[in-house]
């Protein structure tokens, strides 16, 4: 096809698209998707036949293929994909930020125990040692150690069941 005829296809397709496309929206029972797909078809078919069309009734034309391709598409059956205006959420997306929220909600009140507790808690429970070893990182006996790891659990608790909303993290003194 020539550069000239080339131009006029473009211009007939800028020109006459929003009409277009607003009449395969109606032929697709408003799917704007498979309206948008059953109208490139269309084009392409016109471009092919541009030659022989464009000098006569290129928009009649169109039309005629728009409504047979719309006739075929809809008596075939789709059983895959069907296009939305928005995305859903992936599956478990919503409890990964239910996750997030509750870990940060936790480090927050975490951040409020004394930092000696805060130590045994993070050691005994995050990093999953015994004890033992928890006493010995924090230098001090095992029922030491036991005991700092029980007042920070029963105070975060505490703080847990008081606090409903995310806390902001302050630094505790002592």
């Amino acid at each position: 096809m020539g550069q000239l005829r080339a131009e006029e296809f473009d211009r007939f397709v800028a020109a006459r698209w929003p009409a277009l496309l607003h009449l395969a929206r109606l032929l697709t029972g408003g799917d704007r998707h498979r309206a948008e797909d059953l109208l490139q078809e269309a084009l392409v078919k016109l471009w092919f036949a541009w030659p022989r069309v464009a000098g006569q009734a290129p928009e009649a034309y169109v039309r005629k293929v728009l409504v047979r391709a719309a006739a075929r598409s809809a008596r075939r059956r789709w059983w895959g994909e069907h296009p939305v205006d928005r995305l859903p959420d992936p599956p478990g997306v919503a409890d990964e930020i239910t996750a997030v929220e509750e870990r940060t909600r936790l480090e927050a009140v975490l951040a409020l125990l004394p930092a000696r507790q805060r130590a045994a808690v993070v050691l005994r429970y995050y990093q999953d040692l015994p004890e033992r070893q928890v006493a010995q990182v924090l230098g001090c006996p095992v029922g030491t150690a036991r005991s700092l790891t029980a007042r920070g659990v029963a105070r975060l608790r505490q703080l847990l069941a008081d606090r409903t909303e995310p806390v902001e993290p302050v630094e505790p003194v002592g």
